[in-house]
């Protein structure tokens, strides 16, 4: 290493290296400052401007929408819609009336929703950088310049930048952009799907990247999560070319998911719909689906749908796995993702509120008509008792009486351990339930006591906290114990490295975007069952998230 080096640590999130110069994304455009007040007679003119401003931009985003697919495709529609909203523009409408030029309305307008959207919390939050990300873009069309955000490189690039909206990100070349580190966002922003999706190491929440320099040629490492100036060539490129041979390993590999020893592992797929159910089933080698996030469907519907629409919409997912394993999660709204039809109060700290099983206190028969919606979807289907599990569970009586419920609809119960509480007293829930599904993402959270969506407390979020593998163990051990199943579903189960790590603590199937299986597919071919559990046993001796990493990496390769 060169004594002029200089390295930014981050975290993580898509692991791999890549060594390119540094591109930041193209600066906000500066509104004009003023302090005048437009005239009376000008401001339906005014209005006028700001909405065909938010039209064009919107469209643009359509456009590319259309043009795109998968992940990005969702991304840059609802990226779309946020930039003719009617709210945001009726807000923005408002304040040109009473005086105020276009960009300057624009601006007002748009913090009023990050002041709401912040302090919802969670996903919502996250949505902030979505709303001022089009605010930029409006602006930039009501001044005639450029939208910000992503350069267009004419040659291979690391792109740099403080955050990235969903429209950044969405439509990047990754024979283009060989990797993506951002100073703010954490694991389960845009940024890290898109990154997934693309297969480019990402490092996010990375406090000091404005240290580096455009144009400075740099070294990523996606696993451990660092940016690095000064590297020798001969050095950065001995690395990606050593990478290279497991990125073509991912994308010809084709399956089963199985150690080296052949231990079949059960790798599953999460989705939020039967398109992304179908989807996964065609373009990937998951063994069924482990996490239907069923609330996914509904954030926007304003009435709750009946019954029979449930049904109709369940049995999309039961239809694209044939036979397979189906996990069902009842709604796991509130907090970051409410939905218009429950009946959701305001509250202070929403995250620790009334959210997942906990509805049922403010919308009596929300669940048992889910329930049944689920149970008349798995007859359509000829799905024998399904898999259905509750989240937010963190009481014995809670997962008893949710059980009872499952088993009135011949539906097979399962509960979320993301509570502490349920790791601490594993056995005594598994008694009541017939298998676990580990939300690594708010695990951590509650865990932690850390939001996940807090930038800089990334490092606290990290599921690699030995606190958080520790009560993983306790789950897994419990499972063992009495014989029933324990998947995890959370960001975790993704990362190649933790997926081996979990398997060695006991875990008994791993569920994760589908663009993920073959990454975390490649890296279990290349251990065999006996290092997966070395590995496990070292990394619940360490007492910090380096020292786990670290580990880990050595005994896994």
């Amino acid at each position: 290493m060169s004594s002029s080096e200089l390295t930014v640590t981050g975290t993580g999130v898509v692991s791999g290296f890549a060594y390119a110069p540094a591109a930041w994304t193209r600066e906000r455009p500066v509104p004009p400052s003023t302090t005048k007040t437009l005239a009376e007679e000008d401001r339906p003119a005014e209005v006028e401007r700001f909405k065909a401003a938010s039209a064009a931009v919107g469209q643009r985003l359509s456009e590319r929408a259309s043009a795109s697919s998968g992940v990005a495709a969702e991304v840059l529609a609802a990226t779309a819609n946020l930039a003719t909203d009617r709210g945001w523009v009726r807000a923005a409408s408002k304040l040109i009336n009473n005086g105020a030029a276009a960009e300057t309305a624009a601006t007002a307008a748009t913090e009023q929703f990050v002041e709401m959207f912040t302090k919802v919390g969670g996903l919502m939050a996250e949505r902030v950088t979505d709303l001022r990300d089009v605010r930029d873009r409006v602006i930039a069309e009501l001044m005639g310049l450029p939208e910000p955000g992503v350069p267009t490189p004419d040659q291979p690039v690391i792109l740099l930048a403080d955050d990235l909206a969903p429209a950044d990100t969405a439509g990047l070349d990754p024979s283009l952009i060989l990797g993506i580190v951002t100073r703010l966002g954490g694991p389960t922003s845009h940024t890290s799907i898109i990154a997934r999706q693309l297969g480019i190491p990402c490092v996010v929440a990375a406090a000091n990247l404005r240290a580096v320099p455009d144009g400075s040629p740099i070294l990523v490492d996606g696993s451990a999560g660092t940016v690095t100036l000064g590297v020798p060539v001969e050095e950065a490129e001995a690395k990606v070319h050593a990478d290279e041979a497991r990125r073509r390993a991912i994308r010809t590999w084709t399956g089963p998911a199985q150690t080296k020893d052949g231990v079949l592992v059960d790798v599953l797929a999460n989705v939020q719909d039967g398109a992304g159910a179908r989807l996964a089933a065609e373009t990937s080698e998951a063994r069924g689906v482990g996490l239907f996030r069923t609330e996914l469907c509904f954030l926007s519907a304003q009435t709750e749908p009946s019954v029979a629409e449930q049904a109709r919409i369940y049995g999309e997912v039961f239809a694209a796995f044939p036979g397979q394993k189906v996990v069902v999660r009842t709604l796991d709204a509130g907090s970051d993702k409410p939905v218009p039809f429950a009946n959701h109060e305001h509250e202070e700290n929403p995250a620790l509120g009334v959210r997942g099983i906990r509805l049922q206190l403010n919308n009596p028969g929300l669940l048992e008509r889910q329930l049944d919606a689920i149970a008349q979807a798995a007859e359509d289907a000829g799905v024998d008792r399904p898999w259905v599990m509750a989240p937010m569970i963190a009481t014995v009586d809670e997962a008893r009486a949710f059980a009872a419920l499952c088993h009135d609809r011949n539906l097979k119960p399962g509960i979320m351990v993301e509570v502490p509480a349920v790791a601490l007293l594993a056995d005594e829930f598994l008694a009541e339930v017939e298998f676990f599904s580990i939300g690594t993402n708010d695990l951590t959270q509650y865990a932690m006591a850390a939001d996940r969506m807090s930038s800089p407390l990334a490092n606290l979020t990290d599921p690699w906290q030995p606190a958080v593998l520790r009560l993983i163990k306790m789950a897994a051990d419990a499972g063992r114990r009495a014989g029933k199943p324990v998947g995890v579903c959370g960001e975790a189960a993704a990362a190649p490295h933790l997926a081996c790590v979990l398997v060695g603590l006991g875990v008994t199937s791993l569920s994760m975007a589908a663009s993920a299986i073959a990454a975390v597919g490649v890296q279990l071919q290349s251990v065999t069952l006996e290092q997966c559990q070395r590995a496990a046993e070292a990394v619940l001796a360490c007492a910090t998230v380096e020292q786990t990493k670290a580990v880990a990496a050595e005994l896994l390769g």
